[in-house]
């Protein structure tokens, strides 16, 4: 099932399908290590639901929503 970062709950799992957008949007998530293929777990999300934490590729990252919601993902589990 696909669904964007910005939709995810504390705890799933998934793997980055595509990244949509473009520009400078698009660059700073690539250069965030956040790439198709990549595994990502939703760690923690703001109580207002801005910005989100994630971990990928071993470390943790804080992304804008605006940001996760250019993140396409396929859900893996919790």
């Amino acid at each position: 099932m696909e669904k964007k970062l910005s939709e995810f709950k504390a705890g799933e799992i998934g793997e980055v399908k595509k990244i949509e957008g473009e520009g400078q949007i698009r660059r700073r998530i690539f250069d965030m290590g956040v790439t198709p293929g990549a595994q990502i777990r939703l760690r923690k999300v703001a109580p207002l639901g801005d910005p989100v934490e994630v971990t990928v590729r071993g470390y943790e990252l804080t992304l804008r929503k605006s940001e996760a919601a250019c993140v396409v993902m396929e859900v893996s589990g919790k």
